[in-house]
């Protein structure tokens, strides 16, 4: 239906290029396609020249023109943070202030709310079962289930458990059954990764 529209061309215009900046160096008419800095105290702020002539005023161009030895060095000092006001450590009783929040949060005297218990929780992990002075991970655990003992169980009674079990799910000792082989593959894993975590 529509593989007969026709639309007339309007007469064609002539095509205005916008052109861009002029080369801003003097008796130069060519395109000024680069930009170079004006200098220090005019950040931001551009000349606009042609190839030639940008690299003619780069090789001449000195950011530190004017400045004393001294200035420089402040210069380059105060660009390590960025030109921007540093303190030193303990400046206005902030660093005290930070070890005494510090020791009122370790100590569960919290300074501000906790409606939802977000810190409160780790005073809850800290008061988990421990082994021989240490925190039982969640492997750990599981390894301890798979053995049929509690989190505190010593290493004696680890390797009691694991003979015992061993002792019964061994198919030489039930005469050929295999069908506990896939608990017995569980009890020596289990036992293997509490003796590699220490615990045994």
């Amino acid at each position: 239906m529509f593989d007969r529209i026709r639309v007339k061309r309007a007469a064609e215009e002539p095509v205005v290029r916008a052109r861009g900046p002029v080369c801003q160096w003097p008796g130069c008419e060519a395109a000024g396609t680069h930009r170079a800095p004006k200098g220090r105290g005019r950040d931001g702020e551009y000349l606009h020249f042609c190839l030639d002539h940008v690299r003619e005023y780069n090789h001449s161009y000195n950011y530190f023109a004017g400045m004393s030895d001294e200035e420089v060095a402040a210069w380059q000092k105060a660009a390590v943070t960025g030109h921007r006001p540093t303190w030193k450590m303990g400046v206005n009783g902030v660093h005290a202030s930070a070890h005494r929040a510090e020791a009122a949060f370790e100590a569960g005297e919290f300074a501000f709310g906790d409606p939802f218990r977000v810190f409160g929780a780790r005073q809850a992990e800290t008061q988990e079962p421990k082994a021989r002075g240490r925190t039982i991970r969640n492997g750990e655990r599981k390894a301890l289930a798979a053995l049929d003992l509690d989190v505190d169980a010593t290493r004696e009674e680890i390797k009691a458990r694991f003979k015992t079990l061993a002792k019964r799910h061994h198919p030489d000792v039930n005469g050929g059954d295999t069908s506990s082989e896939d608990r017995l593959r569980d009890i020596i894993s289990a036992y293997n990764y509490l003796k590699g975590a220490g615990l045994c």
